[in-house]
């Protein structure tokens, strides 16, 4: 079978999204090749269908139990021989995996980095390979944000098979880290394709000026407005992941937390009722996602400042894979900035860490288009505003700052310059603390100038001048602050400077985001009219129930059935033959024929 039949076939699809097409070229013109694609981007298809193409079996590399399992779940159900070998298996499945290797029954064989190594003498010499796939191949760089040293010995590949191509595929990786992948796998001659990291189906949104009260209330309130979106909340310690499921839970929303501080049965079982549907909201540290493939995230949600853009990027790329609409939220607050600081100041790649760490808190504070910063970082540029953001929804409102500013430079000043930030605001807000009072800073002319403001709209306009770089905090003096020249020019009266004021109706209630339209294509059918319509909500969660309950009866999650996309593409167009059925983009042959009977009849029934 050609390419183009293999799309349409097994994975319902009539044509190729960018670069998939060129990508697969390359793999079976015998090509090594590197591919930095989004997350939801089609990287699996790059692989996938060489290894339907070619003769012999594609040998995956992949990082996490979990990931091979929802890989080959998704495979099989799409009609295609496909197995791994990890730790989950028992000696039976074992022996009957290794001998579909052998005879040639399997396509794709999913493997640890560390399994391989055992493997090549043992099993993959006596099998005819195709290609090997390299999957979230940044874990070879030491530069990799997910670094796994099991990863770095991978070079073995070409000295023990040196005819065949070697495919390797990240979400995320810059310039350094792509040069490593290279030279880590000893790629020759690699043809790299670098795709859009665009995903126009996910809204960008930052909230900064909230207490942690504010906050949690804001996160109850959006999660209890979705009752059926699923989402992940990534938090940066296990105390606040652990607090914030337990206040959702008290609302009745079913959720559960994810850390390394839980045993691997608690983190499986946790995983496992998120991937079935039967988990609607994960609370999480930078541990979850990577090892589930859950196409149907509807929203993420940033508790916390991340630690890079590249981190932010991969977190948030858990949301929207189908291709369907969905929401991203990061908090923002000065108390993020001072941890994670420290944090980077007591790394062993402190410079490294630190200008990663501003190039987050620049997207954070930014007064432009946000997607355009996030391209921009992955060395993409575009010459429009994205309309899909909360600074092009709702540009920040401007106004001359200058008093305030004043205000806060001259009690730093007036202190010199020995203060952290909660006591320059108790100085300005006139709050008699302990330390205040110890220092006697309730004497100082600038006690009590700045009461007309809360202490959120203080922490808030503080930040701003850390970011416009009238302070700096000295996170090696127990965080003081200090004034630079910048910050000088604005308090002896030579320069004025503008502040963003916040909006505290946002905070009120969260609201619905404007959501990107779906794009439904048109069927045609020889002798028939073509069809399309408009979307029946109600028919969506008829077909959602339903797709629940046959995940159910094959215990594969419910998205391995069908994704949310298809279901909205079904609800929209509404086929009531089983030809019609199967020309939805997204079913295949095999799908077609063990569900389309049943769905179908549903469809029938609504309509």
């Amino acid at each position: 079978m050609d390419i183009k039949s293999i799309l349409k076939q097994y994975y319902g699809f009539n044509s190729f999204r960018a670069q998939q097409e060129e990508i697969i070229h390359s793999v079976m013109g015998g090509n090594d090749t590197l591919v930095l694609m989004p997350t939801g981007g089609g990287k699996s298809l790059c692989y996938q269908i060489p290894a339907l193409a070619m003769n012999g079996m594609a040998v995956v590399v992949s990082p996490l139990i979990s990931l091979m399992k929802d890989q080959v779940e998704a495979l099989k159900a799409n009609g295609i021989e496909a197995e791994a070998l990890n730790s989950g298996n028992d000696h039976i499945a074992e022996t009957i995996i290794r001998r579909k290797c052998t005879t040639g029954q399997l396509k794709l064989l999913y493997v640890s980095p560390e399994r391989l190594q055992s493997e090549i003498p043992a099993l993959l010499h006596h099998c005819q390979i195709s290609l090997f796939a390299i999957d979230e191949a940044h874990c070879i760089s030491q530069w990799g944000h997910d670094f796994r040293p099991e990863y770095t010995q991978l070079d073995i590949l070409h000295r023990e098979f040196p005819e065949v191509p070697i495919i390797a595929l990240t979400a995320t990786a810059d310039k350094i880290t792509r040069n490593d992948i290279v030279r880590q796998l000893a790629l020759r001659s690699p043809r790299v394709f670098v795709s859009s990291f665009d995903r126009p189906n996910l809204s960008l949104s930052v909230k900064r000026g909230y207490s942690e009260k504010e906050k949690q209330r804001f996160i109850a309130n959006y999660v209890k407005a979705r009752p059926l979106d699923a989402g992940i909340i990534y938090c940066l310690s296990r105390k606040n992941a652990e607090k914030m499921a337990q206040l959702l839970r008290d609302q009745q929303i079913q959720a559960d937390v994810y850390h390394a501080g839980l045993n691997s049965v608690e983190r499986n079982r946790t995983q496992e009722a998120f991937k079935q549907d039967d988990l609607q909201v994960v609370c999480a540290t930078i541990a979850f996602g990577m090892g589930i493939d859950k196409s149907n995230v509807r929203w993420i949600i940033h508790y916390n400042l991340p630690k890079s853009i590249e981190s932010f990027y991969q977190e948030i790329g858990r949301a929207g894979r189908d291709g369907a609409p969905a929401e991203t939220i990061l908090f923002y607050s000065l108390a993020d900035v001072i941890q994670l600081s420290q944090f980077a100041k007591d790394s062993g790649q402190q410079q490294i860490n630190m200008a990663k760490l501003d190039r987050i808190r620049q997207y954070a504070e930014s007064s432009v288009c946000r997607r355009r910063i996030l391209l921009n970082y992955f060395g993409e540029e575009t010459d429009h505003d994205c309309d899909n953001c909360d600074i092009c929804e709702n540009p920040p409102q401007r106004f001359d700052g200058t008093r305030y500013i004043q205000m806060a430079l001259s009690a730093i000043k007036r202190t010199d310059e020995q203060i952290r930030i909660n006591t320059i605001i108790e100085i300005l807000r006139g709050m008699r603390s302990s330390v205040v009072i110890r220092h006697h800073y309730d004497a100082l002319k600038t006690f009590g100038v700045g009461n007309e403001l809360s202490t959120d709209d203080w922490k808030d306009y503080l930040l701003q001048m850390l970011q416009m770089g009238f302070v700096e905090i000295a996170y090696d003096q127990n965080d003081i602050v200090r004034i630079t020249q910048s910050g000088n020019e604005v308090l002896y009266g030579r320069k004025t400077a503008l502040l963003c004021h916040i909006d505290k109706s946002l905070k009120a209630e969260p609201k619905r985001r404007r959501r990107m339209q779906l794009e439904i294509p048109s069927i045609t059918i020889p002798g028939l009219p073509t069809t399309s319509g408009t979307e029946d909500p109600k028919l969506f969660e008829a077909l959602r129930t339903f797709r629940k309950q046959c995940a159910d009866e094959e215990g594969f999650p419910p998205y391995i059935v069908f994704s949310d996309k298809v279901l909205h593409s079904l609800a929209t167009i509404k086929p009531t033959t089983l030809n019609a059925f199967g020309n939805i983009a997204g079913i295949g042959e095999h799908k077609k024929a063990k569900y389309g009977a049943r769905f179908v009849d549903l469809i029938k029934r609504y309509v």
